[in-house]
């Protein structure tokens, strides 16, 4: 998909949306190929307004220049009621270490975000041996809402994303009273909200610009150094309670 290429947008106005100028974000030397984005939603409902508002976050960084896969979670087991060798938990883990960012999108259920989507993230371990999976890598989070507008999930998911060690965007997005935001064919309709969920998308290719190529610099602790790489390993490994 080209910058000029609004065919899958309707509902953008392209005198205002802008590609990203990665030169004045990554500097002369970091990496040039195209950000590595994973999806996750919430719900494994037929019609999922997490899954279409996913959906409309994908073409927004496809357009943006990403590179964008998205999780399926169906048929991935509670935590720990199967082992790491299962093909969903093995595809999920795959594509955390593929990612340089990723978007999550939950529904809102009981004040807190989906059993679905906490499930999907506890699967993401903090550690793989010598590699950790999310740390230094960016963050998006968005939330839909059947009734008035609510911050619950969003909220819980950025303390998440924390202890993931991710950069979590300052930006978020929360769609209320979303079965009235989305058309027959699961488009979002242009709103207030739909630019937010642009907004949102923006930033996050914006950060990953510029922090992908600095992660591991970023990242480094005095605490780990002194560790060996044994001592470090055995402590991060520990099993779950």
């Amino acid at each position: 998909m080209t910058d000029k290429d609004l065919s899958t947008l309707p509902g953008i106005n392209g005198d205002c949306l802008q590609p990203v100028d990665y030169a004045r974000l990554a500097g002369p030397d970091a990496p040039t190929h195209a950000p590595r984005i994973l999806v996750l939603y919430g719900s494994l409902r037929e019609r999922s307004f997490s899954r279409l508002l996913s959906e409309e976050a994908s073409r927004l960084l496809e357009w943006y220049g990403c590179e964008v896969k998205t999780f399926n979670p169906s048929g991935l087991p509670l935590p720990d009621d199967a082992g790491v060798d299962h093909p969903k938990v093995h595809e999920l883990r795959g594509l955390a270490e593929w990612a340089e960012g990723m978007v999550w999108v939950s529904p809102e259920r009981h004040g807190a975000m989906t059993a679905v989507m906490k499930a999907q993230i506890d699967w993401i371990p903090l550690s793989l041996g010598g590699v950790r999976p999310t740390q230094g890598k960016t963050l998006a989070i968005m939330q839909v809402c059947g009734g008035s507008q609510s911050f619950n999930a969003v909220n819980q998911m950025r303390i998440l994303g924390r202890w993931m060690r991710m950069l979590t965007i300052p930006n978020q997005s929360s769609v209320a009273k979303a079965f009235n935001e989305f058309d027959d064919a699961g488009r979002m309709k242009p709103s207030p909200y739909y630019s937010r969920v642009v907004d949102v998308c923006e930033e996050l290719v914006k950060f990953t610009w510029l922090t992908r190529h600095h992660s591991s610099y970023l990242t480094a602790r005095y605490s780990e150094r002194v560790e060996t790489a044994e001592e470090l390993s055995r402590r991060v490994n520990q099993p779950s309670i």
